[in-house]
């Protein structure tokens, strides 16, 4: 790594909930809106955004653990933020809080774990296990 991640620091990542981020049993009751897995995507990917500065060119990231709770629905078409702010540093292993609002209220609130990792080596270990 460049440097070290600071506590504070954040990354960030805005989109609009289309029909491919919705639920896959919206139907004549249930109206279509952001599904959870979507949501924990873009928020992983704000975490991502906040290390992409701080990696040489040889590394990247992987998470490891998510921990979220999707506190509100959101309709397509609106705008989602997803914030992820540094809060521990252990070495290569990054714990952040996450947030995501969107146009009217926060949507959701959680922890996320990402390790950063070198890819030659991740590599070779994933040949060697698809190897078996």
């Amino acid at each position: 790594m460049k440097r070290s991640a600071k506590i504070g620091e954040t990354g960030e990542l805005s989109f609009v909930v289309t029909k491919q981020h919705q639920i896959d049993f919206a139907d004549d009751q249930m109206p279509a809106v952001l599904c959870t897995p979507w949501l924990i995507w873009f928020l992983e990917h704000a975490a991502r955004e906040a290390m992409l500065p701080l990696l040489d060119p040889d590394e990247s990231t992987v998470g490891v653990h998510v921990d979220v709770r999707h506190l509100a629905a959101t309709p397509i078409g609106q705008e989602v933020t997803c914030t992820a702010r540094v809060i521990n540093t252990d070495g290569r292993l990054i714990t952040f809080q996450l947030e995501a609002s969107d146009q009217h209220e926060r949507i959701a609130r959680g922890n996320h774990k990402l390790r950063v990792i070198r890819c030659d080596r991740f590599a070779s270990r994933v040949r060697e296990k698809a190897n078996g």
